[in-house]
């Protein structure tokens, strides 16, 4: 499917994490310039790069359109094949080259000098020019008698390639010349793989029957065998640091090291990874071995103990099944605890995957697991279902437990220590009896890390201690309910616990008496709860893919959300408790915004989230996938971006969104266009007034409006003592007096007074713009212009221009009522209501003799004081109402 960028406003793909191989064997490449070994390895669409000094990831590839299908390299570029195409990629990141001609998907590619052979399905070989993208040479064979399965190119064999094939034959063939050189018979067996052994002329020949032929091309010689007992040959490298060993992979994931010299099996290393090995690399020059499978595991073995076997150097291990429930673990988002399939419970760091912890599989008897190996763990337990994990005390005893498929056993997990933990949760009442079909479906643990609530497809919930591992009691007399528990809760304060259950009944006890507090009734059973601690909001989603949202403190739902088409999986709130995110079977994730109670978001993914978590600082959302072993992150959007939370309409339809890290590069004027068009429905024109009734403030600073009326005593505050002195300046050559004596001149003493600098207002007579915009607004009775005048203006200048309107100082008793007029329009719209308060109470203030002594004034002012009274008593009104619902609304119980 096409990748849809609009497909979420609030969550933005990440990236994967948990991700590192599949089924398809990687490639070692040699970088001269930075002379560093580099790993590549193949991961669903797109191709990681790793350094192998620190296993670190350096490069993830843009994505192809379909999944890789075959993997190879040389120095400069890296080939890919999807479908019928091949792909060469340029910095280990985005596409140069396209190879098109093949009719079938490529299989099998090997990188040929300035030329690259590719092979598909259908036995046709073609060898293309890499930089001109034309095909050199076509080679179509027979399928019944040569179905290509291994190629290789001999060293020092210029132009010549080694053809294996299905039937055990092998060809030479020169691609220059269109020759087949030499056939050679075969070992009666399928080829597998073809290595080119570090002799010249001298190949490694694995076969399907496990047999390893060394084979002298050159003189159609074999030089020596081994054989395997694991099934066919997957792999096989060998050792170039001056040790003459050789090692061949199997299907069951064990390696076999043979001694070339005396030709015997020196070691075997077994279980090096749970599927086949894939592929198998030593490091030139190096002891160390590279191996990776199709279980999501790379590994580096290095050979530095007596007795010829490796151990395991460094590692990235992901989940070799995919994950059935992820969750943030502690309060700085920094590690995911993941349950998957495989029956491990493993913890992937959003930081850098060298923080990652495998806390191993789960075991009844950990001794007797140990001594048998994984493989042959008879007690080993079923996956875990569902998990709760606090980091109160997480140093002093174990703060992880978990419940297992189809199993009556809770375990603990230690965070600290990796490991499983100390203690297998059991109630004694069902005396160890398997046939009984119980088993825990449920689980919580109290934010204090003491206490742990397990919950039974019986109807029990029984509490342990953490520490002791001992059972502190059961809710109800004998059993909480008649029906499986689907969900258990404990709230911050270990005051309530909180259950649900089958029989369409939630449940608030009390924590420590047990004692049943309210029964709460469901149209539908419950199927998964969640509760979020901080604001006491319970998520119950039902079987009728109905969400509803519970208070724990009244006991009374207070949402109902429905939407979903399909079985609700997880759920997830946002750290504050003003989001609540839902994942389905539907393969939609939707987001609820709880004060509205309105769905904000949503998009579909290709495939639906079987778990959902939201990070505890609210920057991340991750999710896991059905049939996918990665675990995916999404960025929130609103952290860093302006995003509309406008209500989705009722007949929405979401678009699919890509898997992060799985999303082509898109074009950049596509982005902008996109940008444009979300600015476009973000931006919002508010109204300069929502509604006449209303009252509308203003949007200017107190500054420049709030002192008018105290401007005189700020002034007087303000005054310096004294004014400033100008310091005298003595002149560089002083004045002397001729004589006998010298003597300095006196300066003689000015003998006119100096002219005051303060001009009499009385010889302005010029009116000032504020005066005449308003004799012009009175002419027309609309004084829009003139108050956007006194918007413009500072406090000083307004209180000067209000002084200027009495008729001695150049105003007239026109201009004077045509200032009122204005306040009295200005309370007629209720617009700038706290402006025309401050200019007329300055006004009033400056021009209250000349008011009581015109009549014209007079009665102005009569009719802006029965408006005022008129907007108050409105206002006073309003103000009651508001007093009187939100009292109401505390005290009352709703």
């Amino acid at each position: 499917m096409s990748c849809n960028t609009k497909g979420s406003v609030l969550f933005s793909g990440f990236r994967a994490l948990g991700l590192y191989c599949n089924h398809l064997p990687h490639v070692v490449r040699y970088h001269k310039r930075h002379r560093k070994f580099y790993l590549v390895t193949a991961v669903g669409k797109s191709f990681h790069t790793y350094n192998v000094n620190k296993l670190g990831i350096v490069a993830v590839s843009n994505a192809l359109p379909e999944d890789i299908s075959c993997l190879a390299a040389d120095r400069m570029l890296v080939f890919a094949s999807h479908g019928n195409l091949v792909k060469a990629f340029a910095r280990s990141k985005e596409v140069v080259h396209t190879y098109k001609g093949h009719n079938a998907e490529v299989h099998l590619v090997q990188p040929f000098g300035d030329h690259m052979i590719s092979i598909d399905k259908d036995n046709v070989l073609i060898v293309w020019d890499v930089q001109s993208e034309e095909e050199y040479l076509q080679l179509n064979f027979d399928k019944t008698v040569f179905t290509i399965s291994a190629v290789m190119h001999p060293s020092t064999y210029l132009n010549k390639i080694l053809l294996g094939s299905q039937q055990g034959v092998l060809q030479l063939w020169n691609v220059k010349s269109n020759k087949l050189l030499y056939t050679f018979p075969g070992w009666g067996s399928g080829v597998t793989v073809l290595e080119q052994a570090p002799a010249v002329d001298v190949v490694a020949v694995g076969l399907v029957s496990g047999q390893i032929v060394l084979h002298n091309i050159k003189y159609n010689e074999t030089l020596m065998k081994f054989q395997q007992d694991w099934g066919p040959i997957t792999a096989i490298s060998f050792r170039t640091d001056g040790h003459p060993m050789m090692a061949a992979g199997s299907p069951v994931g064990h390696v076999g090291l043979w001694d070339l010299e005396e030709k015997k099996l020196i070691a075997q290393m077994r279980d090096c990874h749970s599927t086949a090995v894939a592929g198998m690399t030593f490091v030139h020059g190096e002891p160390l071995l590279i191996t990776n499978g199709a279980d999501n595991a790379i590994r580096i073995w290095i050979f530095d103990v007596p007795g010829g076997a490796g151990r395991l150097f460094k590692c990235r291990v992901g989940h070799s099944a995919p994950p059935t429930k992820i969750r943030y673990h502690g309060q700085n988002a920094h590690q995911i605890l993941s349950a998957g399939q495989d029956g491990t419970l493993q913890s992937f760091s959003t930081v850098h995957e060298s923080f990652n912890k495998s806390l191993g599989h789960g075991s009844i008897n950990k001794k007797k697991s140990k001594k048998k190996g994984l493989r042959f763990d008879t007690v080993k337990l079923p996956p875990i279902t569902t998990f709760a994990s606090e980091t109160a005390r997480q140093s002093d005893w174990d703060g992880i437990i978990a419940c297992h498929r189809g199993f009556l056993i809770a375990t603990t997990w230690n965070y600290q220590k990796t490991s499983m933990g100390a203690h297998k949760l059991e109630p004694e009442r069902f005396n160890k009896n398997r046939a009984l079909n119980v088993h825990a479906t449920a689980v919580d643990v109290t934010s204090c890390g003491n206490f742990a609530v397990v919950g039974l497809s019986s109807g029990h919930v029984d509490v342990y201690n953490m520490q002791s591992g001992i059972h502190r009691g059961c809710y109800g007399s004998e059993k909480a309910h008649d029906g499986p528990i689907r969900g258990v809760a404990v709230d911050g304060l270990n005051q309530l616990t909180v259950t649900a259950a089958g029989d369409n009944l939630i449940k608030f006890w009390k924590f420590k008496s047990k004692e049943l507090l309210h029964t709460t009734k469901l149209e539908s059973a419950p199927s998964t709860t969640l509760l979020h601690r901080d604001s006491g909001m319970l998520a119950v989603a039902s079987d009728d893919f109905i969400i509803s949202i519970l208070d724990i403190e009244t006991r009374k739902i207070v949402r109902k959300f429905s939407g979903h088409q399909r079985q609700i999986t997880d759920m997830a709130f946002s750290p504050d408790g003003r989001w609540l995110i839902t994942a389905s079977m539907d393969c939609s994730i939707r987001t609820w915004d709880l004060p509205s109670g309105c769905l904000i978001d949503c998009f579909l993914l290709n495939s639906a989230a079987v778990s959902i978590t939201m990070s505890p600082t609210g920057d991340s959302l991750a999710s896991s996938h059905v049939d996918d072993l990665g675990i995916y992150l999404w960025s929130n959007s609103t952290l860093y971006s302006l995003v509309s939370l406008r209500p989705l309409p009722t007949d929405y339809e979401p678009t699919i969104q890509m898997l992060p890290g799985t999303c082509p590069e898109q074009d950049v004027n596509d982005i902008e266009v996109q940008e444009e068009i979300s600015e476009e429905m973000i931006e919002y024109d508010s109204p300069e007034q929502l509604g006449e009734q209303l009252v509308t403030l203003s949007l200017l600073p107190e500054s420049r409006w709030k002192n008018l009326i105290n401007l005189d005593i700020i002034k007087q505050r303000n005054k310096p003592k004294e004014p400033p002195k100008v310091p005298k300046s003595a002149p560089f050559f002083i004045p002397t007096v001729t004589g006998l004596v010298p003597q300095f001149a006196v300066p003689e003493k000015q003998g006119t007074e100096d002219q005051s600098k303060v001009m009499a207002l009385g010889m302005l007579t010029q009116k000032s713009k504020f005066c005449r915009q308003l004799q012009d607004d009175l002419s027309i009775d609309n004084y829009k212009a003139s108050i956007q005048l006194l918007k413009e203006m500072g406090p000083s200048r307004i209180d000067t221009e209000l002084r200027e309107l009495a008729p001695e100082l150049g105003g007239s008793l026109e201009v004077m009522q045509a200032f009122l007029r204005m306040i009295a329009s200005m309370q007629s719209t209720k617009r700038d209501f706290e402006l025309a308060q401050a200019y007329l109470a300055l006004f009033l203030k400056l021009h209250l003799k000349a008011i009581a002594t015109e009549p014209r004034l007079l009665t102005e002012t009569t009719k802006v004081s029965e408006q005022l009274e008129e907007t108050w008593l409105h206002m006073q009104t309003l103000f009651n109402q508001s007093m009187c619902l939100l009292g109401y609304m505390k005290s009352a119980v709703l």
